[in-house]
C-alpha cells in the first residue's frame, strides 16, 4: 500500500490539497506578484537567504487548509507566515554556525518515533496504536515508485518540517541549558527580594501647578527624543491619512421598492406546493432547510408572530438584517431539542472534497450487511473502527453526543429526532449510507419546518450614481490637505483620521479591509488626494497627511506620548526651586503639606501604598546614606519628594533559597526563547510583500 493510497483512505483531502497547491504554484508563476509587467519571484531576503514566492504560496495554501475551519483569512495568514519564515531563516543561520544537523538514524527516529508527522494517517483508531511498519512501508514504496512530484511533496509536507522542528529544538536546548545563574547573583537577588524599608517623606504633587502655565515647544520634544532615543525608535515606516466616506447604501425609496417587489411574490409563495423548487426558481437569501427546528432553537426576528400563523400560513414581509423576508410554516412536530446517536458511515463521496469514494450500490450493500451483522450480535464499536468513513466520530465509537436540531444534514437530522430512543436503521444522506441508532433525547416540544423567501434590499442605480458623483466632485475639488479639509467643512462632514498604516497592511482603522487604499498610500506622497475608492456601500476619498519613517520618532508623532513627561519635568524644576528647608518638617511647612510615612516597602516592587508606581522613591528607600537624613528633592512620577529613611531590614523569607534559585534560573532561561526577536533587530531583512500583494 502506498502512502498516497493510505492517505486517500484515511484522509483523502490531504493529497488533493497537495495537488491543488502544485497547480496553484504553477499558476502563480505567471499570475501573482506582477507589478508593471515584471514578475517578482523573490518575496524577500533574510541575511541574503531568499524567501521564494512560489514556495511561500504553497505553504500559505497549506496553512489556509489547516485553519479553514477557524475562519482565518488569507490576509491574516500572510503576516503570520512571513514572520514564521523570517524566524525560520534567522534560526537556520544560528544552527548552521553551530554545525547542527540531523543524521540518517536520527531522522528515522523523528519520522517514525513520538514526533512522527505520519501519526495521524497511520494510527489505529480503535487501539490508538501508531502503525510504524505500515508508515515505513508506505514511505519506502513512494521512494521506490520514483514519482518525482510525489516524493517532492512528501518531503515538503512531512520531512522538511520535521527536520526543521528537530533542529530548532536542538538549538533552543543548547542555548537554554547554557544559561546559568551564579551563586552570588542568586544570593543577592534573594536578599533583595526579602528586603523591606520604611521612610518618612514630603510630597508636592505636579497638580499644584496648572498645565496651562507650562508650555512644551517642538524643540523641547526634539531634545527629549534625542536624550531618550533608544525608547522612541520607529521599527517600521508608517503613514497616516484622513478620509471621507460617501454612502451608497440603499435609500428609503430603495427599501420601499424592495418591499413592494417581495410583496408581489407573496401569494404565489403561499400557494406553491413544491416549496424547494419555487424558492430555487425565484431565488432567496436564506437557503431552504428541509427539516424541522425547535421553537427554542429558532433564531429569527418576530419569532412569535411568525409561528402564530399556523401550518400553511405566511408572515411578512419583515425586516431581517439587510433583507425583507416572508416566512411560510410548512409543518410542526413534537421533537426533542437535542439527541445523541451513534452511526457508521459508508461513504459514497468524501465529506471533505466531494470526490466519489465508492459506487452507491456498493455502499448500500455494505451498509445493509453491517446492519445485519450488528443485529446478529456483532460489536458496534468494532464495526465503526473497521468500516466507518466519518473521521469526526470514529474515535468516539461513532457517537455524536447531544447535538441540537439542524446541526446535521436533513435525513440524518430527521432520523435522530423523528424516531424513539433505540430506533435503528440504514439512512441515506448526500454523503452515503449511515447505519444509525438513537441513544438519547431531551424532552419533546414543538419543532417547525419553515421556508423563507428572502430578498436583499439593494441600492438603486440612482442611489449609487448620486454617491459616486458626490465622491468624484469632492475628490476633484480637493488638491491637498488644506483644500480637502475645507471641502469637508463646506459639506458639514467630519473627516476621519487613520494613523499607523504600514506598507503590508490589509486593514485601515475606521475603514476595514482596504488593501487597494494601502497600496495607493505607498504609491503616492504626503498631501496627495485619492480618486474615490469603492468599498462595499461606500465611496471613500482619502488624503495622505503624514509619514513616520523608520528610525527616531518625529516630534509630531511622539508629542502625545512625551508632552506630559516633559511638562512634569518642567514642573519639577519649578517645585525644586521653592524647596528651602533642610528638614522634612521645614519642607512640609513651606509647601503647606504634611510629613507622611510609608512602611514595608519592598525592594523588588516599585509600588508604594498610597502613591502608586514610584521606582525612584523605592530606590531612595534602600539608600543607606539617607538613614535619618533628608534627601535632595527627587522628581518622581507624580510629584517632587523629599525622603528620609527610617530603617532598612529583612522580612521573614517566603521561599526556600534553593527554590528561589531554581525559579530565577527558569525565568532567565525563559527569556532565551525570545532570541529570534533579538536576531531580527540586527538582521538585514528585505521585504517585497507590498510589491506583490
Amino acid at each position: 500500500m502506498s502512502i498516497i493510497q493510505n492517505i486517500r483512505e484515511r484522509g483523502t483531502w490531504i493529497i488533493f490539497g497537495i495537488i491543488t497547491i502544485a497547480l496553484i504554484a504553477f499558476i502563480l508563476q505567471d499570475g501573482v506578484g506582477r507589478q508593471g509587467g515584471n514578475d517578482i519571484s523573490i518575496l524577500g531576503k533574510v541575511n541574503g537567504q531568499a524567501i521564494n514566492k512560489i514556495e511561500f504560496e504553497e505553504k500559505l495554501e497549506l496553512q489556509l487548509q489547516n485553519y479553514a475551519a477557524q475562519g482565518v483569512t488569507r490576509e491574516q495568514l500572510l503576516g503570520y507566515l512571513w514572520n514564521q519564515e523570517v524566524d525560520r531563516l534567522l534560526l537556520k543561520d544560528e544552527e548552521n554556525k553551530l554545525g547542527l544537523s540531523v543524521g540518517t538514524k536520527e531522522l528515522s527516529d523523528v519520522l517514525f518515533g513520538n514526533e512522527s508527522p505520519f501519526r495521524q494517517e497511520f494510527t489505529d483508531q480503535a487501539t490508538g496504536e501508531f502503525k510504524v511498519n505500515d508508515a515505513k512501508q508506505a514511505i519506502a514504496q513512494i521512494k521506490k515508485s520514483k514519482n518525482v512530484e510525489q516524493i517532492k511533496q512528501i518531503e515538503k509536507v512531512y520531512i522538511e518540517p520535521s527536520i526543521e522542528n528537530r533542529l530548532r529544538n536542538k538549538y533552543q536546548v543548547l542555548v537554554v541549558k547554557g544559561v546559568q545563574v551564579p551563586k552570588w547573583l542568586s544570593e543577592k537577588q534573594y536578599a533583595e527580594s526579602n528586603a523591606i524599608s520604611s521612610i518618612s517623606f514630603v510630597g508636592i504633587p505636579y497638580t499644584t501647578i496648572l498645565d496651562s502655565t507650562i508650555k512644551v515647544s517642538d524643540d523641547d520634544v526634539a531634545s527629549y527624543l534625542k536624550e531618550n532615543a533608544a525608547a522612541y525608535q520607529v521599527e517600521e515606516t508608517s503613514r497616516s491619512i484622513s478620509f471621507l466616506g460617501f454612502s451608497a447604501a440603499p435609500s428609503y425609496q430603495d427599501s420601499v421598492t424592495a418591499r413592494n417587489d417581495i410583496e408581489s411574490y407573496k401569494q404565489d409563495f403561499k400557494n406553491s406546493t413544491e416549496t424547494a423548487k419555487y424558492l430555487n426558481k425565484v431565488g432567496t437569501e436564506i437557503p431552504y432547510y428541509d427539516s424541522y427546528i425547535s421553537k427554542n432553537s429558532l433564531q429569527i426576528p418576530q419569532k412569535d408572530s411568525v409561528l402564530s400563523v399556523g401550518v400553511g400560513g405566511i408572515y411578512g414581509p419583515y425586516v431581517d438584517g439587510k433583507n425583507f423576508t416572508i416566512a411560510k410554516i410548512l409543518g410542526v412536530k413534537q421533537w426533542s431539542d437535542s439527541a445523541s446517536v451513534r452511526h457508521i458511515l459508508i461513504a459514497t463521496v468524501n465529506p471533505q472534497n466531494g470526490q466519489q469514494v465508492r459506487e452507491d450500490s456498493v455502499a448500500k450493500k455494505l451498509a445493509d450487511s453491517i446492519s445485519v451483522a450488528i443485529r446478529g450480535g456483532a460489536s458496534f464499536e468494532e464495526m465503526v473502527a473497521k468500516y466507518s468513513d466519518d473521521a469526526g466520530s470514529k474515535t468516539t465509537g461513532g457517537v455524536y453526543e447531544m447535538f441540537p436540531q439542524a446541526k446535521m444534514v436533513p435525513a440524518f437530522n430527521d432520523f435522530s429526532f423523528d424516531n424513539a430512543v433505540g430506533a435503528k436503521a440504514v439512512v441515506k444522506t448526500d454523503f452515503g449510507y449511515h447505519y444509525m441508532e438513537v441513544l438519547k433525547q431531551t424532552a419533546k416540544g414543538p419543532a417547525y419546518k419553515i421556508a423563507y423567501l428572502s430578498k436583499m434590499v439593494m441600492p438603486s442605480n440612482e442611489t449609487i450614481n448620486a454617491a459616486s458623483t458626490a465622491a468624484a466632485k469632492f475628490a476633484s475639488g480637493s488638491k491637498d490637505i488644506k483644500s480637502f479639509n475645507a471641502s469637508a467643512v463646506k459639506l458639514n462632514q467630519q473627516v476621519i483620521p487613520a494613523a499607523g498604516i504600514k506598507a503590508n497592511d490589509f486593514d485601515i482603522p475606521g475603514i476595514g479591509t482596504a488593501r487597494n487604499i494601502v497600496r495607493w498610500v505607498y504609491e503616492k506622497g504626503v498631501n496627495d488626494v485619492s480618486e474615490p475608492f469603492e468599498l462595499g456601500d461606500n465611496y471613500v476619498v482619502a488624503v495622505i497627511t503624514s509619514e513616520e519613517k523608520e528610525g527616531l520618532a518625529s516630534v509630531s508623532a511622539a508629542r502625545p506620548q512625551v508632552e506630559g513627561i516633559i511638562r512634569d519635568k518642567k514642573k519639577a524644576e519649578k517645585i525644586k526651586a521653592t524647596i528651602k528647608g533642610k528638614t522634612l518638617e521645614a519642607i512640609a511647612t513651606d509647601a503647606n503639606a504634611a510629613v507622611q510615612r510609608a512602611d514595608s516597602i519592598g525592594f523588588s516592587f516599585s509600588m508604594i501604598t498610597g502613591l502608586g508606581n514610584e521606582p525612584k522613591l523605592v530606590g531612595a528607600a534602600f539608600n543607606k546614606a539617607l538613614i535619618n537624613k533628608v534627601s535632595e528633592p527627587i522628581a518622581a512620577n507624580t510629584g517632587v519628594y523629599a525622603v528620609s529613611v527610617n530603617a532598612i531590614a529583612a522580612k521573614q523569607a517566603d521561599q526556600d533559597p534553593n527554590f528561589f534559585k531554581d525559579e530565577l534560573l527558569e525565568r532567565t532561561r525563559g527569556m532565551m526563547f525570545r532570541s529570534a526577536s533579538s536576531f531580527k533587530k540586527i538582521a538585514k531583512i528585505e521585504d517585497n510583500r507590498s510589491k506583490i500583494y
